[in-house]
């Protein structure tokens, strides 16, 4: 992967990282919540490796099948990708 790919998918992953912190924090004390849909928005932009981490290591969100199951199919699409882009499907086209 090119360097400004892994850089990028870095930064995606510390902000993704912090909102997630964000969110558990404002659950336990009551605060204004990050929409789901924003939380997903960053792991759709490469942020779901710390998200995917993180949800069972500060243990967050990993209960709620909907929540969970979105992150998932997000996880496997961006490892596809990944897999696509390093050829490692042996494909021959």
């Amino acid at each position: 992967m090119s360097q400004y790919v892994i850089l990028y998918l870095g930064v995606v992953n510390v902000l993704s990282g912090i909102l997630f912190f964000w969110d558990k924090r404002a659950a336990r004390n009551g605060l204004r919540r990050v929409p789901e849909i924003r939380l997903h928005l960053f792991e759709l932009m490469g942020g779901v490796f710390i998200n995917w981490i993180l949800m069972y290591t500060i243990r967050h969100k990993n209960k709620k099948f909907s929540y969970y199951a979105v992150t998932y199919l997000l996880l496997f699409l961006w490892i596809a990708v990944i897999m696509y882009r390093k050829n490692i499907f042996f494909i021959n086209a």
